[in-house]
């Protein structure tokens, strides 16, 4: 299970205006913000825009200054594999060492929707002894508890992260994990490809 939410895009102007520095070619910009406040790119921007994208990372520089913004709720196993991208991202994530014991444990917690029945009553136990385990530690504040809520706590637990991307980072990740095994790398990609302008300079073929 993945969720996105709160998505956010931001500086396609200066980034197509930075995109013309190159050839003094700023005269030519026919960009505008519509009624929306939505910047949407005229076609003299986009047919630029695309011949760069294609041209090559080293080309396309103007999309690592294309900013997004969403926070992502997907379990611990997810993100370990996220990790990889270290760079050009950014990430605020809830407090496991923090908070982990403020809120009573549910299922709702856990991303179990591949699971098969007989697991599913398996995971039911072990979020039951998470849970006498949380109120354990409350009552008395044990560390050798704190660290049994730590140690036992499976990774389909979801975390949400506050992440920023530039285009040129979604770029090397919907090429590398559009055919990932995990269903939620595809809900991922799913997600870029409803980015403004991701057919035209995220997800196109190389």
């Amino acid at each position: 299970m993945i969720q996105l939410t709160n998505t956010t895009v931001m500086n396609f102007e200066n980034a197509i205006r930075g995109a013309r520095n190159p050839m003094n070619s700023w005269a030519r910009m026919d960009s505008f913000y519509d009624k929306d406040g939505m910047y949407q790119l005229g076609p003299n921007d986009l047919s630029l825009a695309m011949r760069l994208a294609r041209a090559g990372s080293d080309h396309r520089k103007y999309l690592r200054m294309v900013f997004v913004s969403v926070d992502i709720t997907a379990p611990l196993y997810w993100w370990k594999e996220y990790d990889t991208y270290k760079v050009a991202t950014v990430a605020n994530s809830t407090s496991t060492m923090h908070k982990i014991h403020s809120k009573p444990f549910s299922m709702d917690d856990f991303s179990v929707d591949h699971l098969t029945p007989s697991s599913y009553g398996f995971m039911e136990t072990i979020v039951q002894k998470l849970e006498e385990i949380r109120l354990s530690y409350i009552e008395t504040k044990s560390k050798e508890t704190w660290y049994d809520m730590i140690q036992l706590l499976p990774s389909s637990y979801n975390q949400m992260r506050t992440c920023t991307f530039n285009y040129e980072t979604l770029i090397n990740i919907y090429r590398a994990r559009k055919a990932h095994k995990l269903q939620e790398w595809h809900t991922f990609c799913d997600w870029i490809q409803t980015l403004p302008y991701a057919a035209e300079l995220i997800t196109f073929e190389p």
